[in-house]
């Protein structure tokens, strides 16, 4: 007998019948984001075939180039969420300021913040790209969400994961109830389930991830911590994508470092969009995350914006990390 085939969708409806008190606005946000993710994944396998490419001439909060894709993606994403009722205020790494839902329309209960296109410095030499996305329940009193609900610590996130646009496109997300992978089927435009229960190998293959271009802008515990694993016989893959070098490390295993530095001693990832996010899906999956010292989930947000140094990967490779790190302080 041939094995059933589930779709996004389907999943989704099982897990909320988990929960009898659901209302499946939560679950209508998740469908949106597949929505979303589909239209971005047609635009990114046809952006060296239409005028979609390059700068869009301006630079966003971070003082970082904006390409044309990305501002296509954030717009798909806020056109997919704001009409809903479900969501009370969203914010973008590409946008400085919380995005509020228009006037016109319903608030609902739920917070979103997103990525909407990282690694889009890559577009042009057809490097992995990704989404990432991040859902919190609603705290503040008023109608309309405030920064109150978008400034909370990530064990907080009621789902959280990212799609990546590669040679296939794939949904990842978690809800708390392990970790499941979706790979979009483009003859009937439907996401299935192509990775149940997903769970990262401890310590899988030898490989570390990071950029070690920046080796002599780190502290002396991290060029330790990277020494003994090339002692060991590890091998770097990095590919500058963090969606790609994730979904690496999280089927493959071994560790993925973008620590601080002389120039960057805060961290460059954001906390927000990026860190609190991945974090959630490894720690789902059986790994662990660190800013260094700590779970990036028990990380406290004081700003919109904020950076984090990160580390993601296999337990007992994030842990020995951590260690080396405190002894080195």
């Amino acid at each position: 007998m041939a094995s059933s085939v589930i779709t996004l969708s389907r999943h989704i409806v099982e897990q909320e019948r988990l929960y009898p008190e659901a209302t499946g606005a939560f679950s209508d946000i998740l469908y949106d984001i597949a929505l979303a993710a589909k239209i971005i994944s047609r635009e990114v396998n046809r952006a060296g075939l239409v005028d979609i490419v390059g700068s869009a001439g301006r630079f966003n909060v971070h003082g970082e180039d904006v390409r044309k894709l990305d501002m296509f993606a954030n717009d798909v994403i806020f056109d997919a969420m704001d009409h809903t009722g479900n969501l009370c205020v969203m914010a973008s790494e590409e946008i400085e300021a919380p995005i509020p839902i228009p006037d016109k329309f319903p608030c609902g209960n739920y917070v979103l913040l997103h990525d909407p296109l990282d690694g889009s410095s890559n577009i042009e030499v057809n490097v992995t790209l990704g989404t990432i996305f991040s859902i919190h329940r609603k705290i503040s009193k008023g109608e309309r969400g405030t920064m109150e609900d978008l400034l909370q610590p990530g064990n907080r996130q009621l789902a959280a994961g990212y799609v990546v646009y590669g040679s296939s496109t794939m949904l990842v997300y978690t809800t708390g109830a392990g970790v499941h992978g979706f790979t979009l089927e483009p003859s009937i435009g439907e996401f299935l389930l192509s990775h149940k229960d997903m769970r990262i190998p401890d310590p899988g293959k030898k490989i570390y991830s990071v950029n070690e271009a920046y080796y002599k802008r780190w502290e002396p515990a991290q060029q330790q911590a990277v020494d003994q694993l090339k002692d060991e016989g590890y091998s770097l893959r990095y590919i500058g994508s963090l969606v790609a070098d994730f979904h690496r490390t999280l089927l493959y295993g071994g560790i993925f470092m973008y620590p601080s530095d002389t120039k960057s001693p805060q961290g460059k990832l954001r906390l927000l969009y990026e860190a609190s996010p991945m974090a959630m899906v490894i720690e789902e999956a059986g790994g662990r995350s660190s800013d260094g010292r700590k779970s990036i989930l028990d990380v406290e947000p004081e700003e919109l914006h904020q950076r984090t140094p990160l580390y993601l990967g296999s337990k007992s490779l994030v842990d020995r990390t951590e260690a080396a790190l405190a002894e080195g302080a």
